[in-house]
């Protein structure tokens, strides 16, 4: 049986004051799109730790358990960041440089921003379909 291989796209279709919008999907054998999910990130500024989301760029991706976030994704190789991760959130305001992924942009609370929803069941769909490693591309 043959090998599938995995690479991972997040385009940024939103630059907002304090975050950035996005679409996720994952492709198979770097061909055929198989999943695409939404994503929700800081604002894009100066690659400040905690408070910006990541430089455009190739990155390697492992999945990674910690008690805060269950099973998520880890993307390496980030200059100047550490524990940069791929989790469930559904605000802008629960993330510190990290990416989270949901079903549909809405804005839940009513604060003017766009939200991501079913983040928790987002994550897991992720975490079923993707391998231990792979390549993540950030346009």
């Amino acid at each position: 049986m043959k090998k599938f291989e995995f690479d991972v796209l997040i385009e940024r279709t939103k630059r907002e004051k304090t975050q950035t919008l996005g679409e996720l999907t994952i492709y198979q054998d770097r061909i055929k799109p198989i999943y695409d999910c939404k994503t929700l990130e800081l604002e894009e500024d100066k690659n400040a730790k905690r408070d910006d989301c990541i430089p455009v760029g190739i990155y390697e991706v492992v999945k990674r358990h910690s008690a805060k976030y269950g099973f998520h994704f880890h993307i390496l190789g980030v200059e100047n960041r550490s524990f940069i991760l791929i989790h469930a959130a559904n605000y802008s305001r629960q993330l510190l440089g990290c990416v989270a992924v949901g079903k549909k942009h809405i804005d839940i609370d009513k604060d003017g921003l766009k939200d991501v929803t079913s983040s928790q069941a987002t994550i897991k769909e992720l975490n079923k379909l993707l391998p231990k490693k792979f390549t993540l591309k950030i346009i």
